[in-house]
Parts: structure tokens; C-alpha cells; sequence
């Protein structure tokens, strides 16, 4: 249990060194073109979320969060410093999902 506290308050204190925490709530309040019916991810869940794809990318901002996304539990969209972006399918324990063959976004 020591463990993973020490685990969760190093992540935090890595998303905070970042930057990323505190441009999440208004990250995900923007408006991309997703219906209403999205639901961002929330609380200690957006902070492990938000971490996983930080680490499956190795650059970039959380930019858009949702639970509950038709093709994983998690998805975490990351904007890389030339704009473009990636979205990181995760499944409830926060591991990535991988890519379904020909499914992948370019």
C-alpha cells in the first residue's frame, strides 16, 4: 500500500512539474466537436489517466479526457508541441489498450 501511495504522489508531483495538472479542468471543459453525451474523466482517475498516456507518449498535454469511450474505458487525448494529436485508449486499470488493426487514428 506504501507502495503505491509513493507511486500516486511522484505521478502527481510529475504531472505538476509539467504543468499538466493545472490546465486539465479547462482542457476538458473546451469544446472539440464531441457530443454532450462525453464525460470527462474526473478526481484521482484523471490523474492516473492522465499519467499512463503521458508515459505511452513521452511528450505532450493531456488535452481532452473521457470515460466511457465506445473503443476503451479511458480515453486521454495528447497535443504534442507541433499541434498534432494522439488519443490514448486505456482500460479501467489504467494500462493502454492496444491499437485495433486498420483502427488506428492518423
Amino acid at each position: 500500500m506504501k507502495t503505491t501511495h509513493k507511486a500516486a504522489v511522484a505521478g502527481l508531483a510529475t504531472l505538476a512539474g509539467l504543468g499538466v495538472v493545472g490546465g486539465l479542468p479547462a482542457a476538458n471543459a473546451a469544446d472539440t466537436g464531441h457530443s454532450e453525451s462525453d464525460t470527462a474523466i474526473t478526481g484521482a482517475a484523471l490523474v492516473q489517466a492522465s499519467a499512463a498516456a503521458l508515459a505511452e507518449t513521452g511528450q505532450g498535454r493531456v488535452t481532452e479526457t473521457e470515460v466511457g469511450d465506445e473503443e476503451s474505458y479511458y480515453e486521454v487525448e495528447v497535443t504534442f508541441a507541433d499541434g498534432t494529436e494522439v488519443d490514448v485508449q486505456l482500460d479501467r486499470a489504467f494500462q493502454v489498450v492496444p491499437a485495433l488493426k486498420g483502427g488506428a487514428e492518423g
